[in-house]
């Protein structure tokens, strides 16, 4: 907050030192309000067991963890592509995956995708994951990557499926925050020994 002061001869002298010493507190006031905010994000980091993960695909490959986390801590933007024949994403898919069988992945994906857009990709299996991920880095999309062991490996480490042969039904602890961060960081554990 800055006072003007262009026509301070008018104010007498008194009425002057009380704007001054209202900017003063006000300064003194917004320091210390800064500084709180400072104490209280290093407060909240330095208890936070992992890092949050990174807001978008910077490799070719991703592994189930990475994508997990980044789901669980609502990362915007990106898009799981499952790349698999039409019964088997029926049958069961990671949730919240579209449908874009490699077949016509490069028409669809282009149609209703944009090219800037994260991508997690998967297929019937790693081979099939790679040749859909390079479909779609051939069609022009950017940040591509391939889900290393696709809807089995999730299904692995717990991660939600939909479909006609999946359990819908929410572990005991699906709604407590204390439990869910526990679990997650055990996940990232788990995902820093595999990059070992």
């Amino acid at each position: 907050m800055n006072i003007n002061h262009e026509n301070s001869s008018d104010l007498p002298e008194n009425m002057e030192r009380a704007v001054d010493s209202l900017q003063d507190k006000f300064e003194t006031a917004h320091a210390k309000e800064e500084n709180a905010v400072a104490i209280v994000k290093d407060a909240v980091k330095d208890r936070i067991p992992f890092n949050t993960p990174t807001a978008s695909v910077k490799d070719n490959q991703a592994t189930a963890y990475e994508l997990k986390s980044r789901l669980n801590w609502g990362e915007p933007g990106l898009t799981i592509v499952d790349a698999r024949d039409r019964n088997s994403f029926a049958e069961c898919s990671i949730q919240g995956a579209i449908n874009m069988p490699v077949e016509t992945l490069s028409d669809t994906a282009q149609s209703s995708l944009q090219t800037k857009r994260d991508i997690y990709v998967y297929g019937e299996d790693n081979a099939k994951t790679a040749t859909a991920a390079a479909t779609l880095r051939q069609a022009g999309f950017a940040h591509v990557a391939e889900l290393i062991g696709g809807v089995e490996t999730w299904k692995t480490i717990g991660g939600s499926v939909e479909g006609k042969n999946t359990d819908m039904t929410p572990g005991a602890d699906a709604y407590n925050v204390i439990a869910r961060l526990k679990e997650f960081a055990e996940e990232r554990a788990k995902e820093r020994q595999l990059h070992k």
